[in-house]
């Protein structure tokens, strides 16, 4: 070690040996991350695949999710947890997913039974410009989320990822969105959302239309730089749709998006 006068000394290897304890045990496990398995845990029990009005979806049981004391902690931990100590891109999206996905779920609970989210909200100040929780010490509402956080990110795969708790909303994973497996998790959901024809994408292929979740209508900016709408859903589309969607004679029209619940 060099000291002040420039010069190296040498430690005493008793010192050096306890230094290195020292570090071991004040060395955070993992630097920055929050720590996402009491969430984990909560959708694996409590949410479950599901129908209801022709559309299949993974549907959240609100009323036993309330009376577990583990999301009380989970919001009270995400409350405590300072987003500044996130170090990376893919800490920085996973957390602020499962933040608007736990708060939009924490809405819900909040206010239930309600028979859809917006009914939280009021005509003086919509659900998603109400205060919906606490992170890192401050109130945040979905709206500052989704638009103020995570749109500013590039990352058009989000809009798969998070859940409106809404029956045409994406549906929620029954797991966690965590840095090392963010990229799997997020081309997956966005794969799988697609797939379901009554909410993500339905090809029409006599009349040539493509009919697309309303999302990529409401946020279609989001995908220009991915070569427009069209060019990012053909990526993770069926063969036979992708032939469709790459074709360029399609005509685009919307799902009706359903607001109710995505619960039982």
């Amino acid at each position: 070690m060099q000291n002040r006068s420039g010069k190296f000394k040498t430690i005493p290897r008793i010192s050096a040996f306890a230094f290195a304890i020292v570090l071991a045990f004040t060395a955070p496990s993992s630097a920055g991350s929050f720590d996402f398995s009491i969430w984990d845990a909560l959708l694996k029990k409590y949410v479950s695949p599901s129908a209801r009005s022709g559309i299949h979806f993974n549907a959240v049981a609100y009323a036993q999710l309330k009376g577990d004391p583990r999301f009380a902690q989970l919001t009270g931990d995400l409350g405590k947890f300072s987003p500044d100590r996130l170090q990376t891109r893919e800490e920085r999206l996973a957390f602020w997913i499962n933040a608007y996905n736990i708060l939009a779920v924490k809405t819900v609970v909040d206010h239930f039974p309600v028979k859809s989210i917006k009914d939280a909200g009021n005509i003086v100040s919509s659900v998603w410009k109400r205060a919906a929780g606490v992170v890192g010490g401050k109130e945040t509402t979905l709206h500052e989320i989704e638009h103020e956080i995570l749109r500013k990110m590039g990352e058009p795969r989000i809009h798969s990822a998070i859940v409106c708790a809404s029956l045409s909303c994406p549906d929620l994973r029954t797991e966690a969105f965590v840095p090392g497996k963010l990229n799997i998790q997020l081309d997956d959901q966005m794969k799988t959302f697609l797939e379901n024809r009554e909410k993500g994408l339905r090809v029409d292929a006599r009349k040539g239309t493509v009919y697309l979740s309303s999302i990529f209508k409401w946020f279609a900016e989001d995908f220009e730089t991915k070569g427009g709408v069209l060019a990012f859903v053909a990526q993770y589309a069926a063969p036979p749709d992708r032939k469709i969607l790459t074709g360029g004679k399609s005509k685009i029209a919307y799902l009706d998006y359903d607001w109710s619940l995505n619960g039982p």
